[in-house]
């Protein structure tokens, strides 16, 4: 977008008042055995103003941003605010404030052809339905979305383009036993950019779909493993869900106030010695986040917020709002709003446990009977820290050495409790940044870890 829709009102806003705009772009398509089943192009856009006043917000948004429409949205954001504060009875009390100050140099939106995706999918699925003729079901899906923002309050236009691709594969074989059928299901590759920085020649990811079909044919000889609690090797990709959904959402600060296990427990031991945990704004461990933030919906930039440090709780993400109600907990960065119609959220960025010394093979080998967990499917976790995974690939450990693979099953514990039996940390970390996180608004979020040795519930057949 041109900056110099918003160049106008720079330094002539209201006191306390965010001025955004906003364009959403995406594109999808999805082939479930060679058959187009998704075909979607859209573009959504508008304007939205948001004032504080009298210790509440107003807000206002029109699906335009012409000057017509900037100039109504901030007369009813703070028509509205002037109307909540005059009922709510609470004091105008200041917020903290620490704007994003510089200027941001994003790469321009790159708009590309529906039909380049289409045909990339199809020769991926070509390639499959040619090698792998007896599988019971295939899917390949593309997805490429981007966030186009310019946000001003009163100190400097900021802007941000925030786009990501993926490529998804998911295949589908009989069990071995004639149970039914068995899945496998990936992400390959992409990342933050545009789709054709990571797809243009299919034949680079050939080798991985043969990758995930071998793991497809052990799982098809699985067997389930013996339900209780029991040590496990708890993989990256694992790791980062346990960090985002069983601790992260527990240490936003709306809902620390609704009462989460988290609450009160700043200081406190809450996981092993060897457990670091960070929500990282736009760089982690010496590179580039996955899906970086430099500034959040509220105008603060945005900054690393320290959850966890050597097991302890160290702090909560907040916005300019929530920080007010811990002795002046500072604001990072957290206040991310979806689409130009949503209010900005308290919400994570890149949610990540930090790497230790262990190797993954010498984790491996300390088991002798336990479950090597990789991928999972869906998870679910609550206030409380109870979680809830479903785990689509494993391997039984057997005298410190890997076994059969596993049939789908799941593992549950409370986290904070299931944190502070980890005795080891791998060495390395990777991310998983495809998905949305669901709080209210969808927004794409990044998460991450190393492998780590625990102990935790797991289901049986």
């Amino acid at each position: 977008m041109d900056i110099s829709l918003l160049d106008k009102y720079d330094a002539s806003l209201p006191d306390e008042t965010v001025l955004r705009v906003q364009k959403s772009y995406s594109r999808r398509v999805v082939l479930l055995c060679g058959d187009p089943v998704g075909n979607s192009s859209s573009v959504a856009g508008g304007v939205c103003a948001r004032t504080y006043r009298k210790g509440v917000y107003g807000f206002a948004s029109l699906p335009e941003y012409t000057d017509a429409a900037i100039g109504t949205v901030l007369a009813r954001a703070s028509e509205n605010a002037a109307f909540l504060g005059s009922r709510a009875g609470k004091k105008d009390a200041p917020l903290p404030a620490d704007f994003f100050r510089g200027s941001l140099s994003p790469r321009p939106f790159v708009p590309v052809p529906q039909g380049t995706i289409m045909d990339f999918a199809r020769a991926i699925d070509g390639y499959i339905a040619e090698k792998y003729p007896s599988l019971a079901s295939r899917t390949v899906a593309c997805r490429s979305d981007c966030r186009d923002k310019l946000l001003t309050v009163g100190a400097g236009v900021c802007h941000q383009t925030m786009p990501r691709s993926y490529l998804i594969i998911s295949l589908s074989a009989q069990a071995a036993d004639g149970s039914g059928t068995v899945d496998v299901f990936e992400v390959l590759g992409g990342g933050e950019g545009y789709f054709t920085d990571y797809y243009t020649e299919p034949s680079d990811w050939f080798g991985r779909i043969d990758a995930i079909y071998e793991e497809l044919m052990k799982k098809a000889e699985g067997v389930f493993p013996d339900a209780g609690m029991c040590d496990c090797v708890i993989d990256s990709e694992l790791a980062g869900m346990l960090a985002h959904e069983a601790v992260g959402h527990t240490t936003e600060a709306d809902l620390v106030l609704a009462g989460s296990v988290a609450a009160g427990r700043l200081g406190q031991q809450v996981a092993s010695e060897k457990i670091s945990l960070t929500d990282f704004a736009y760089e982690a461990f010496g590179e580039k986040a996955p899906l970086p933030v430099y500034v959040d919906d509220e105008g603060t930039a945005a900054s690393d917020v320290p959850i966890i440090t050597n097991g302890i709780l160290t702090g909560y993400m907040t916005s300019r709002e929530t920080s007010t109600h811990f002795d002046g907990m500072p604001v990072r960065g957290n206040a991310r709003a979806f689409a130009y119609s949503d209010e900005p959220l308290v919400r994570m960025r890149n949610t990540c446990i930090h790497p230790g010394t262990d190797k993954l093979e010498d984790m491996i080998a300390s088991i002798d009977k336990g479950y090597y967990l990789l991928d999972s499917g869906n998870g679910q976790a609550d206030t409380t820290g109870e979680f809830m995974f479903g785990i689509t690939r494993g391997y039984e450990i057997v005298g410190g050495k890997l076994g059969r693979a596993l049939r789908d099953t799941t593992i549950s514990g409370v986290a904070f409790d299931m944190l502070k039996t980890v005795d080891m940390v791998g060495d390395t970390v990777a991310w998983s940044s495809s998905g949305y996180c669901g709080k209210k608004q969808p927004m794409p979020v990044s998460m991450g870890g190393p492998a780590i040795k625990g102990r935790v519930n797991i289901g049986g057949r």
